[in-house]
């Protein structure tokens, strides 16, 4: 019932707002929502699990596996033009560590063909990655690191993120605003001198969700409720 009141509430706004919205009630639409695993594939895998979910019955599992090639997403192309915003609720099993991992990942045309912009772990602790010159955000500095803040594991968050067209970067995490994942255009930033050292303004084609471990880390997470917006929608609606 959540899902339905959420497609209802967005379908009432104008088109250019409401862009995607799923709670996959109706099950996992893989030409919707296709699988994503670049240059290999091993181990990974995506399924439509019915045992745990935000809202509904359903969510969907991503078991990822160590190493690069045993990254896999799934997700959507249909990107809105001008600012977008992304809300997803996640449920992550086991807590991030100091290595290096992704669970959200975008090809972003402005960086260059096959390169992407990335948000995950390292150092403990949620970041953004820049996959052309590997600048993160927050500096993994001790003062960076305490600007951004831990996944929670086993229970249901809410994350939400902005990139805006003149290269900001908002990030949310149960609607509390996470210092260290921001970065406002013409706006110093102690805590994001790495990534300022560019003027590239993210320009992504698409959004996938899952898992990818440049080193060993395995994880398993689950995502419902994903909202793909040029407006936010913030974590009250499914």
């Amino acid at each position: 019932m959540f899902h339905q009141a959420g497609l209802i509430a967005l379908a009432l706004l104008p088109l250019s707002l409401a862009q995607v919205s799923e709670g996959f009630e109706g099950g996992w639409d893989q030409t919707a929502w296709g699988t994503y695993a670049p240059d290999c594939s091993q181990g990974g895998k995506v399924t439509l699990d019915s045992t745990t979910a935000h809202s509904g019955k359903n969510s969907i599992r991503v078991d990822g596996a160590g190493g690069y090639c045993g990254h896999i997403f799934f997700g959507t192309k249909k990107i809105p033009t001008g600012d977008v915003y992304v809300r997803t609720f996640l449920k992550a099993s086991k807590a991030l560590t100091d290595s290096h991992v992704s669970f959200i990942t975008m090809p972003d045309s402005a960086q260059g063909a096959k390169k992407h912009l990335r948000i995950g772990g390292q150092s403990k602790i949620l970041m953004f990655n820049r996959e052309s010159d590997d600048a993160t955000l927050p500096d993994l500095s001790p003062v960076g690191i305490s600007a951004s803040t831990a996944l929670p594991t086993g229970s249901w968050q809410c994350f939400e993120y902005r990139l805006g067209t003149d290269g900001s970067v908002e990030t949310w995490l149960n609607d509390k605003a996470i210092a260290g994942l921001t970065a406002k255009a013409g706006v110093a930033n102690s805590n994001a001198a790495q990534w300022q050292r560019s003027s590239l303004k993210p320009k992504v084609t698409a959004i996938y969700f899952g898992w990818e471990s440049y080193g060993g880390d395995t994880n398993t997470f689950w995502y419902d409720d994903i909202v793909v917006s040029s407006t936010r929608v913030g974590c009250t609606t499914s």
